[in-house]
């Protein structure tokens, strides 16, 4: 087993032993998805010619270069192939778990240890991250960063599934209950990022509204 294996493992470990160690109320909080039905019309206005998923699922972002050069090279291969304009197409950076910290604010990378957990050190200092690196123009490349992509309509999401398992994490790394810690982030997430039900479900939706996939 690889030592980013043994690290996902332990993380997973300690977010299930997390949610067991929960009071009832803390686990109902965590595991109500809505108060109300989720809206996921935003699909169905997703009608680019062209049209990809990026699944950034189960991707460790603490080894390797950006992973968001993907979605940037395919936007730029349509305009300098084809002479496309970024709204005839439609890109998602889809995330669960692992990738969790590319939807973090820098505030939240100040207040919680997201760097240090997800083992994610910043290039400009050597240390663990104390802002999300991917974000914007302080980030390389600059144009493959959270904000550009934005900027040219790719949509990010976060799996509320997922989002369980970082929340238990997190709160017990600081001592603090799940439901203050969940309500912390959410309010922290990158602007426009789209909670949505489960990944999976998710992946399936787009892909039968014409999305090709790209596993990341």
């Amino acid at each position: 087993m690889s030592a980013a294996d043994r690290r996902t493992f332990v993380r997973t470990l300690g977010a299930l032993s997390g949610m067991a160690l929960l009071r009832p109320a803390e686990s109902a909080a965590l595991a109500a998805v809505s108060q109300g039905q989720w809206d996921l019309t935003w699909i169905d206005a997703l009608k680019g010619k062209h049209r990809q998923v990026f699944d950034f699922g189960s991707r460790n972002l603490g080894v390797g270069r950006s992973p968001l050069r993907v979605p940037r090279n395919y936007l730029n291969a349509f305009r300098d192939v084809y002479a496309m304009a970024d709204k005839d197409i439609n890109t998602i950076v889809a995330i669960a778990y692992e990738a969790f910290p590319m939807n973090a604010g820098d505030a939240l990378y100040e207040k919680f240890p997201i760097g240090e957990r997800w083992q994610i050190k910043d290039p400009a200092t050597g240390q663990w991250a104390r802002r999300n690196i991917w974000l914007d123009t302080n980030s390389e490349p600059a144009d493959a960063t959270v904000k550009s992509l934005q900027s040219r309509g790719t949509i990010f999401w976060q799996c509320n599934n997922a989002f369980a398992g970082v929340v238990s994490e997190i709160a017990m790394a600081v001592g603090r209950p799940a439901p203050a810690v969940r309500e912390e982030l959410l309010a922290g997430f990158n602007r426009g990022v789209k909670m949505v039900p489960a990944h999976t479900m998710l992946l399936g939706l787009v892909q039968e509204r014409g999305f090709t996939y790209e596993k990341i």
